[in-house]
């Protein structure tokens, strides 16, 4: 029933998409507005929600932008962005969405990114940012007049404060985001300074953020900075630097994260070509707090086996636990110590810096151990700071599976901090822990040996079908038994993403491809949708196959083409 929904509502967006009109958007957006289905959004040059203001956009709304377009909410704004399976948001490009036929109502996959920004959120929850780069008026210590400037946005001067992120409160509402879909994005502003597909700075608790994806993005796939907000369901794919970054300060949870490195264009590692599957950065200088303090459960994170890319990367602090997941074919290390950033201008101190804890100290230290180096003290007090851990080591992978890592330095940094003892039920295994799995042929891309994966069934399959423990019952986390991001039975990106509609992800129970001219949404066309349609004659409606703007005759032929068979 859920497939036929699927496809019924997709033909309802291909027919949307005939008729939409074009709205460009350009300026500063003052108050509160609404984007609609029946429209399609070009966003001209950098596009600022200005505080005060909320923006609302409609399930299955279409946000297509010209070169340079970017999308950014404000502190003290709000994005309320809520799609759902069938009639997903998609932000992309004009180039892309100028590819969408019939044949391929949601277009094709192509070698491509920088055709568009991003979209940017910033709020109000507390940032570890300090020293050469940072504000002078921020502090070592925590503290809600502590800010950063975004990156990739460019403010007017000195007094415009648009383009910051940070303050004092970790629960602030930025809004939500649901079934919403970024491609082809990733507007290079200057050298080093580009933008990912999702920014998130300061983002507090409250707002809610599930079912995301990006697909294609020259920079960065999602990165967050400080603040404390929580995500599940998310798929990053094809990142051309960095797939999943965590900085400053986040102190957030996730859960059902897949991760798929690849390539965006053809370009140097980290502006095309695919770099960690996570990079994870704790303060910058590494002796302020917050430091980045993160717990992910049920991710899948599946590399490049002939990059030299590594799976996990540490910097400067930081604290990750991964549990109850999957990690395979990293082309490299499935840990590394980077130590630092190595940016200059955030000081260069790395673990162990002025009384801060070692890297090795961070696998042993419990949870709730918490830093004197620039302590929080009270309004939050450490532990109410800190709450996105609920056991364990400060630095931990647990209940695990490893698979086709096989680099001959793959596990030589997780073998020195423990990850295999006994205790943490961690799997090497010899069995693939996912479906399947297919790649495409090798290319080498700027030096870099790169095998794009052209389909995916990312599914639970032999030591992944259960885990030793369940995420804990915090009514956060979904309790599920399986290791990874995909139970044995379910896809959660069936349908709505880029992933599933380029046909990348199937699975045998469902993501079957789009069948528009199923009208009837029964699984073969037949007799009632030639009535359906014959109803519908000389009018826009979702019978119009060919998207001429009405229903005619040659949307006759195309049904009768697919007579007795959904194809």
């Amino acid at each position: 029933m859920k497939s036929k929904c699927l496809l019924s509502c997709l033909v309802a967006a291909v027919a949307v998409q005939a008729n939409a009109a074009e709205v460009i958007v350009s300026g500063d957006i003052t108050t509160s507005v609404t984007w609609t289905a029946n429209n399609t959004y070009n966003l001209q040059g950098q596009v600022f929600v200005l505080a005060g203001a909320t923006i609302t956009i409609e399930p299955g709304t279409i946000i297509a932008s010209s070169a340079g377009g970017s999308l950014a909410v404000c502190r003290g704004a709000r994005i309320d962005c809520e799609g759902t399976a069938e009639n997903p948001i998609i932000f992309t490009s004009k180039a892309d969405y100028d590819t969408w036929t019939p044949a391929a109502p949601r277009g094709v996959w192509r070698a491509s990114c920088n055709e568009w920004g991003n979209l940017t959120i910033m709020g109000r929850g507390f940032v570890g940012k300090y020293g050469n780069g940072a504000p002078s008026t921020n502090t070592a210590a925590p503290s809600a007049g502590n800010y950063s400037l975004m990156e990739g946005l460019t403010p007017a001067g000195g007094s415009d404060e648009r383009t910051r992120y940070g303050g004092g409160d970790d629960q602030d509402d930025s809004g939500s985001l649901r079934y919403t879909s970024f491609r082809y994005g990733g507007l290079v502003v200057g050298l080093t300074n580009e933008l990912n597909g999702l920014s998130l700075g300061g983002i507090g608790q409250q707002t809610q953020i599930d079912h995301v994806e990006i697909m294609n993005n020259v920079d960065d796939g999602i990165e967050i900075w400080g603040g404390k907000v929580d995500l599940r369901y998310f798929s990053i794919w094809n990142i051309g630097d960095d797939s999943f970054d965590l900085d400053h300060g986040w102190r957030g949870r996730g859960q059902f994260g897949l991760i798929v490195q690849g390539y965006s264009k053809n370009a140097a590692s980290g502006s095309g070509v695919c770099d960690s599957m996570i990079e994870i950065d704790g303060a910058a200088k590494s002796d302020a707090q917050p430091v980045s303090t993160v717990s992910l459960y049920n991710m899948t994170l599946i590399g490049q086996p002939l990059s030299v890319k590594r799976a996990i990367k540490f910097r400067d602090g930081a604290r990750l636990q991964v549990n109850n997941s999957i990690i395979m074919d990293a082309g490299e290390a499935v840990v590394r110590n980077d130590n630092t950033d190595g940016e200059a201008t955030d000081g260069q101190t790395g673990y162990g810096h002025n009384g801060t804890l070692t890297f090795n100290a961070c696998w042993t230290t419990d949870f709730n151990v918490y830093s004197t180096v620039n302590p929080f003290t009270s309004n939050p007090s450490p532990a109410e700071a800190y709450t996105s851990q609920d056991g364990g080591k400060l630095s931990q992978i647990t209940d695990t599976v490893f698979f086709n890592n096989v680099n001959s330095a793959a596990y030589t940094t997780a073998n020195s901090v423990g990850v295999f003892a006994a205790s943490n039920n961690n799997v090497i295994a010899t069995a693939s822990p996912i479906t399947s799995i297919t790649r495409g042929p090798t290319q080498v891309l700027t030096g870099v040996a790169i095998q794009p994966v052209i389909g995916l069934d990312p599914r639970a399959a032999n030591d992944a079908v259960s885990a030793v423990t369940a995420p804990p019952p915090n009514g956060f986390y979904v309790p599920v038994s399986y290791r990874g991001a995909f139970g044995p039975s379910d896809n959660w990106l069936c349908g709505w993403s880029a992933a599933s509609q380029y046909g990348y992800v199937t699975t045998p129970s469902g993501c079957a491809a789009p069948c528009p001219a199923d009208l009837d949404s029964n699984g073969s066309v037949g007799g009632s949708d030639l009535t359906i349609l014959l109803g519908s004659w000389g009018t826009p409606g979702a019978a119009d196959l060919d998207f001429s703007g009405s229903v005619g005759g040659s949307d006759l032929t195309i049904l009768l083409g697919a007579w007795g068979n959904c194809s």
